[in-house]
């Protein structure tokens, strides 16, 4: 059975030719994504050697590279994240609401990453926590999660924000737990007026302060008058946001959040075929019903799409707000389980989904011939010679 094909098979076979094709405009985030990506599990960045005592068998495990644009580094921090969130959970519905940026403002994003992500944060979240606590809505705090995501599923450049929020929220008072209308959380239309305006005052402001950086086809917008002109257009157009129906219940929110807050541009398991210079991969057409289709690039194009979507060094692209920041979690937490008394919720027992998202978590030290417990037998370190293969049975 062939190997599957991994992102990392097309960095290691074109990304050379990449960089000496772009060695004037490749910046160093993105030539450390490609090199973790290149060396990741493999005998560069050291690993160790472990056996099974019960049938002798030995496997060698290369360490990974921990980037987190890489595809093979994100299931383990999926599943740490997960368990972190678990106890989190409260015993309501959660609804998704997703904020949308225009192409015009994408533009402008793309060329000031660390700015306009953290405006989109900050006017998504404002704009939720403002109209939830409108007595006219909800009349309540809500928290949520924020997570950021870059591409489309052909990997083009898309901003736009997931916000997974709890169908309800604290009264102003503190003294009761509101719930939101069943299979209705906030009108959209109100959402995205709102959040168009905070977002291009952020905007506004953040050019004021000569903030901003405009290059290439986007030069012109450094003059105030052409960049008032573009806020102007913009703010004619209707900014998508949208809200999809509730979930099930807290396990599933759990699944859900497993599938968005890790996810990297484009998974190995969309990738089909590398011959020669092209690379072929599914992606969904959500224009016409979800139907699976089949793109091809050439080898180069793939790999530029893919770096559209590094993001800035240090840059947080998943964040809590309300009475989930990270500040008085717990605390507001406690407060909102006691006003929904419903305290067994502390310690939800995952559901079938979840507890298979965890499994290959108890599978890492287990033998794959006999399901023995593996024990270490050697180390070495990045930039180290691996061991020689050995087997000594000391017990």
């Amino acid at each position: 059975m062939p190997a599957r094909l991994e992102v990392a098979d097309i960095f290691r076979r074109h990304g050379e030719a990449y960089r000496q094709v772009n060695i004037g405009h490749l910046g160093r985030v993105e030539r450390r994504v490609m090199s973790a990506i290149e060396l990741c599990r493999r005998a560069e960045l050291g690993g160790h050697v472990e056996g099974c005592r019960s049938c002798g068998a030995i496997r060698v495990a290369y360490n990974s590279c921990r980037n987190r644009h890489c595809p093979k580094c994100q299931g383990q921090a999926c599943r740490d994240w997960l368990a972190a969130r678990q106890a989190e959970l409260l015993p309501v519905a959660y609804f998704h609401v997703v904020f949308t940026l225009p192409a015009e403002i994408a533009a402008i994003a793309f060329q000031n990453k660390a700015i306009v992500y953290a405006i989109l944060f900050k006017a998504a979240a404002q704009t939720l926590r403002m109209i939830a606590a409108d007595p006219r809505h909800l009349g309540a705090e809500i928290g949520l999660i924020a997570v950021l995501h870059s591409w489309g599923q052909t990997l083009t450049y898309h901003p736009h924000l997931h916000c997974i929020v709890p169908g309800g929220g604290l009264s102003l008072d503190g003294t009761r737990w509101i719930s939101c209308r069943p299979g209705f959380f906030l009108p959209v239309r109100v959402l995205s007026h709102l959040f168009r305006r905070l977002f291009l005052e952020a905007l506004r402001a953040a050019f004021d302060a000569d903030s901003l950086k405009f290059f290439g086809d986007l030069a012109g917008l450094a003059e105030p008058a052409a960049f008032t002109r573009l806020l102007a257009e913009v703010r004619r157009l209707a900014w998508v946001v949208y809200a999809k129906p509730p979930f099930g219940g807290p396990q599933q929110v759990l699944a859900y959040l497993g599938r968005y807050t890790h996810r990297v541009a484009i998974a190995n398991s969309r990738l089909i075929s590398m011959d020669d210079d092209r690379v072929a991969f599914r992606w969904r057409d959500t224009r016409h019903g979800g139907r699976t289709r089949i793109m091809t690039l050439d080898a180069q194009e793939f790999i530029r799409r893919f770096l559209l979507h590094t993001l800035p060094d240090g840059f947080h692209r998943i964040r809590h707000y309300g009475f989930l920041a990270n500040g008085h979690r717990t605390t507001r937490l406690e407060l909102c389980r006691s006003l929904l008394a419903n305290p067994q919720q502390n310690n939800l027992e995952p559901d079938a989904e979840s507890t298979a998202a965890a499994a290959p978590l108890a599978s890492v030290h287990r033998c794959l011939c006999c399901g023995g417990p593996m024990i270490t037998l050697a180390i070495w370190r990045c930039g180290q010679a691996p061991p020689s293969p050995f087997w000594s049975d000391t017990s």
